[in-house]
């Protein structure tokens, strides 16, 4: 559980309120004191009463003014604010929620924060995008707050097939309800039409990976820049680059790069397949070089502390502004760039830590920050700040369970990992379904697949390239034509795993996997934690 936080605006409507009451007592003392009943008051108390009354007056414009209805920021595009709405009992999700609403106004985007029980169906429904910050209490209880929403709108046949939504649920695993709340207010969304961005994330008791995986998240539906610093930085262990390719050349996408890590020192530790690592990126040599030149730093200045001043700014947003200023201060000032996730696309067994990433390119053309680092500016043996994270969510399934894997672009790293681990514990029930460009150039792991396909360790194997003309456009469009293949592994018992593109792909194969089952089925896939996705 989190400590309350002070709520200043509570305390500013108290204290406005306490105003109004004193004035209050102050001008009936005058009314009731000595000589209220004359025909003819005294001089000073009409002077009194005047400025009592005018003190009150501005107390009630004050109070006005607090609790007026503000006019909600209009958007660039013309579309509404992204909602963002918090369920908090301590204030910690209501913290969080005005965290979020901040990295996203960086990023230039129209904002508005509710508390839930300000949220009424109609800004539901005039929404196109909704973020919920909901705690859990007790066991599986909503925030007091809430429970007004829970009556007065929950109850509602509420159609809200334009609303696009995630939930943050925040709850305490010690307890048998675990997130129960937020796996609540996700489930009436979904019932009624609303359709998620991205999977639910859960929290235990404030852990920092959950809450960096869900900035991550945020990055991605924003666009956020990379100057927008991480809430708490992840502790990296010192790795090395060992080997890069790239796996698309001639592509008519973006460059895809394969990359081999080992740690600096000891031995590659153990992970699962659908784990993440958290990358923390470095500045470009040159660009450092550029920086110090342009604002009249020496390359050879140290800090107080002997590290040299260039070390530092590799690892820091670069200030646009640091002139006439002096070394301790400039380091005072520098922010942490903020981490970057990727999916592992190895098991430990096969001795390094594999990535598979494309390099982005920003709106002026220049490489992307992480991705413009780790394709083009690393060299062997540099070193690689790099951080393991458990994704628990998109951990596998038993070796007896038949697996559905699905995915396009670069998610064929996570599924890769899952293919990699079936094998090593001899499961055979797999199906995998992969969407990309053109098969010549785009067909990552392409042999290996289709060698592991050969010794029966993939069922099925459905590549779709959309610009071959094949039979099939999308990914999506295979899953379709073979829905009684889908219903059937289902009724078998089969976990579907969903990695890639968060547009396009993803929310295409859900509404094919709701259109093969029904609502109920697709419902009672997810409760069963069946049908599960790491998208971005």
């Amino acid at each position: 559980m989190s400590t309350p936080r002070f709520n200043r605006a509570l305390f500013g409507n108290l204290a406005v309120i306490a105003v109004l009451v004193a004035v209050a007592v102050l001008l009936l003392r005058l009314h009731l004191g000595e000589g209220w009943w004359q025909a003819s008051p005294l001089p000073w108390q009409w002077w009194s009463a005047a400025g009592a009354g005018a003190v009150y007056a501005f107390a009630c414009f004050v109070l006005w003014w607090r609790v007026r209805p503000r006019k909600e920021p209009a958007s660039d595009t013309g579309q509404p604010p992204l909602l963002i709405v918090w369920a908090s009992q301590t204030g910690f999700a209501r913290q969080l929620a005005e965290r979020s609403a901040q990295s996203l106004r960086a990023a230039g985007h129209a904002t508005r924060l509710r508390a839930l029980d300000q949220v009424d169906a109609a800004l539901l429904g005039s929404s196109h995008q909704a973020l919920f910050i909901a705690s859990t209490t007790g066991e599986g209880d909503p925030p007091d707050h809430a429970l007004a929403f829970l009556r007065r709108v929950m109850p509602q046949a509420t159609a809200l097939p334009g609303l696009q939504y995630a939930v943050l649920a925040l709850g305490d695993r010690s307890y048998e309800h675990y997130c129960a709340f937020g796996h609540q207010l996700d489930a009436w969304l979904r019932a009624h039409g609303a359709q998620p961005l991205f999977d639910l994330v859960e929290v235990d008791n404030a852990d920092p990976d959950a809450l960096r995986h869900w900035q991550q998240l945020l990055g991605q539906l924003g666009g956020i820049a990379s100057n927008v610093p991480d809430w708490s930085a992840p502790e990296y262990q010192p790795w090395q680059l060992q080997s890069r390719r790239l796996l698309n050349p001639g592509s008519v996408g973006g460059p895809v790069f394969h990359l081999a890590l080992q740690p600096a020192e000891g031995a590659l530790p153990s992970w699962q397949a659908g784990d993440i690592a958290e990358i923390g990126p470095r500045q470009s040599t040159a660009a450092v070089q550029a920086w110090m030149q342009v604002h009249g730093f020496d390359p050879g200045t140290r800090l107080p502390d002997g590290r040299l001043l260039g070390e530092l700014l590799a690892a820091s947003q670069l200030p646009e502004h640091a002139a006439d200023i002096n070394i301790a201060a400039l380091a005072a000032q520098l922010r942490p760039l903020p981490h970057r996730e990727y999916s592992i696309a190895s098991m430990p067994g096969e001795g390094s830590l594999q990535l598979m990433l494309r390099r982005q390119l920003r709106p002026d053309g220049q490489p992307g920050l992480a991705s413009g680092w780790l394709c083009d500016y690393t060299q062997p043996g540099d070193r690689i700040d790099l951080r393991l994270r458990s994704n628990a969510n998109f951990h596998p399934p038993a070796a007896d369970v038949p697996l559905i894997l699905i995915g396009n672009g670069t998610g064929i790293a996570g599924l890769r990992a899952h293919l990699r681990a079936r094998i090593d514990i001899g499961a055979r029930r797999n199906w995998l379904l992969f969407g990309e460009r053109h098969a010549a150039h785009d067909f990552h792991f392409g042999d290996e697949l289709q060698q592991w396909q050969r010794e029966g360790w993939i069922e099925h194997l459905d590549a779709v390239f959309s610009r071959d003309g094949g039979a099939f456009h999308y990914v999506q469009d295979a899953l379709a034509a073979h829905a009684p293949r889908l219903r059937e592994w289902i009724d078998h018992g089969a976990t579907v795993l969903v990695c890639g593109s968060l547009q396009g792909m993803a929310p295409a194969v859900d509404a094919v996997i709701l259109d093969a089952l029904g609502s109920e089925a697709h419902e009672a896939l997810r409760i069963a934690g069946r049908y599960r996705r790491d998208v971005y």
